[in-house]
């Protein structure tokens, strides 16, 4: 297989992307919910800037972009990090749970059958990638709020780590957070932003054994999408300008923080962590 990821930290060489031909807010999230109810606008000009402004900072990186083929009946295909997964052992192609969505799987199918195919399907209940976190070498964590990804999705995903000898763990999570990377991300490999006031005490325990310090989020930066960043590799990573204090408090840790502004895709839910699907990562030593 040409891709292949085995951490959320690795320095990032490839990523997959989609551009956000027709991009606009749908209420499939709470989040999204909420904005297109506030009296809140979209601009459109607004929003290709910020775009822009990502593949700048990506390409700036020394990332190398690949994208999906867009299509009008899917505006949400902009957040790529969802209907595919990188594993150590080639991309899976995951369950999208809404019907919104579904139709995404053909661009994918496309783009990765012409890069060398899958290593496996998602076929048990749903999984989508936004609740996949590959930690590092040996440790996955997955997320279950029983709506985008289910218990049964997140189980067969699991089992297939744990054939492998990895330490796995499933997170329950109420839907209302629509993903676990709305809640938690890597930051860099002993770093992570996470809201433990909801993920509660367990899951910071968690971390804390496996040698993780956290950057205790809270709820309005949750709902900001301020945890959703992507880690680069070599204590780098891509957050959103407006997550100020979160990028202030990781600035503080030696972390370099590349900070575009992307609050049009925040507010319809997604951010620079769902917006990316990493293909390709240095192996985590």
């Amino acid at each position: 297989m040409q891709w292949t990821v085995d951490s959320e930290t690795g320095v990032l060489t490839d990523v997959l992307l989609c551009p956000p031909d027709h991009y606009h807010w749908m209420e499939t999230n709470a989040v999204a919910v909420s904005t297109l109810a506030s009296s809140a606008q979209f601009d459109r000009a607004a929003m290709l800037r910020q775009w822009d402004g990502l593949t700048e900072a990506l390409g700036t990186a020394g990332v190398n972009l690949h994208f999906l083929k867009p299509t009008g009946a899917h505006p949400y295909q902009v957040y790529t990090r969802d209907s595919s997964q990188t594993t150590p052992w080639g991309p899976v192609l995951t369950q999208l749970a809404l019907p919104q969505r579904r139709g995404e799987y053909s661009a994918v199918l496309d783009f990765h059958l012409a890069a060398g195919g899958f290593h496996r399907f998602a076929s048990e209940g749903v999984v989508e990638g936004g609740d996949i976190h590959i930690v590092r070498p040996g440790l996955l964590i997955v997320g279950h709020s029983g709506v985008r990804t289910n218990r049964a999705g997140a189980a067969q995903f699991t089992g297939w780590f744990k054939d492998a000898g990895w330490t796995t763990r499933t997170e329950e999570f109420p839907e209302h957070f629509l993903h676990l990377d709305v809640l938690y991300c890597m930051a860099t490999d002993n770093i992570a932003v996470a809201c433990t006031d909801v993920l509660g005490d367990d899951f910071a325990a968690f971390l804390t054994a496996h040698g993780i310090e956290i950057v205790h989020a809270t709820y309005p930066e949750v709902m900001a999408m301020s945890c959703n960043l992507l880690a680069l590799g070599e204590n780098r990573v891509i957050s959103p300008a407006h997550s100020v204090r979160i990028n202030a408090e990781l600035r503080a840790r030696g972390v370099t923080v590349i900070d575009p502004p992307l609050d049009v895709f925040a507010r319809g839910g997604g951010s620079i962590h769902c917006m990316t699907m990493p293909l390709k990562r240095e192996p985590l030593r």
